[in-house]
Order: C-alpha cells, then structure tokens, then sequence
C-alpha cells in the first residue's frame, strides 16, 4: 500500500508543478527575448541524451514516463551562484528539463547576470518587464527556453531550462488516457 501511495503522490505532484508552470508560462512567453547562444541542452548535456543514475546522478521521484534525478555528491551552483537544488528531469528516459531553486536576493542577481551574460540581455524597456512582487523572467531560442521566476517578498527564485521539443511530452505524459 505504501507503493501506492508513493506513487499516486508522484502523479499527483508533477500534476500541480505543471498546472503552475502553465500559468506562468504565458506571462513568460510575453516577455520573453530571444536567447542568444541557444546551448540545446543544459551544461554540457544536451537535450534529447539518454539519462540514467550514475557517479553523478542519482534518482528522486519516479512518475512513470517521468523520471526526476539531483547530482549525487556536489552542493549545486549555477554559474557563479550557489542553488537550493538542481532537478534534472527525463521524459521516455531523455534529458528534457532543469529545475532550479535558489534564495537570496544576492544569490538571484548574480544568477540574473549570468543568465543575460550567457543568453542576452533582457529588454528593460517600460512595459517588458513584470513588475509586482514576482519577477519574471523569460529567453527563448530555438531549441530551448529558460523561464525564470523570482518572488520579491520571500526572496525565492526557480529557473526552469527545458527543451523545446520535450515540452509538449510533459503535458501528455500526466494526461489521462482516453
């Protein structure tokens, strides 16, 4: 019984990051700028490669097609910040997705300047950028998209790097079946 549970818990937890992943996507997608150096993967891995635990991976949840790994020995860094953690996701056993979360509001301009350096600036012209006590923030290339998202009051921040091709899988693979 406690499989089950594990189990329908999984289900139901992908379920709610993409149902909040789905409203901010829109916001997002209208203030995103175009990416430069699109990198079609994420540090050296590139989307679409086979994924699997390693020296260097270790699996966290198991959602059926979805499968969600953290590094196994390393405290987590993005560029020259260190994170809260760094999930890295496969759909059919491909590398399709990063999550990471970070705290701070040091540690976010530091990642924020990183990811303009490596991706571009972002266009701060009144009007593109949110304004409120959540920031976003959003690079579209070809083959991937980075969407970040920093809440002011709490000083929390998630980055999502993810593939182009692969996003549509996630939504399909919590689908019910017809």
């Amino acid at each position: 019984m406690h499989g089950l549970v594990s189990i329908h818990h999984n289900r139901w937890a992908i379920i709610a990051r993409l149902v909040v992943m789905a409203t901010w996507l829109p916001v997002a997608a209208a203030l995103a700028v175009p990416m430069q150096n699109d990198s079609n993967g994420f540090e050296g891995i590139p989307w679409g490669a086979a994924f699997s635990e390693s020296d260097t991976f270790v699996k966290i949840e198991d959602g059926g097609r979805v499968q969600t790994y953290e590094l196994k020995a390393t405290s987590p860094t993005l560029g020259p910040a260190s994170v809260d953690s760094m999930r890295f996701s496969t759909i059919d056993g491909k590398f399709a997705r990063v999550m990471v979360r970070y705290s701070g509001k040091e540690t976010h301009d530091r990642i924020l300047g990183f990811l303009q350096q490596q991706f571009g600036p972002l266009d701060r012209s009144p009007g593109q950028v949110a304004g409120g006590v959540v920031k976003f923030f959003d690079w579209q290339g070809a083959d991937s998209e980075i969407i970040l998202r920093y809440d002011v009051r709490t000083s929390q921040g998630v980055i999502f790097f993810e593939s182009q091709a692969f996003r549509a899988k996630f939504t399909e693979s919590t689908s019910p079946a017809p």
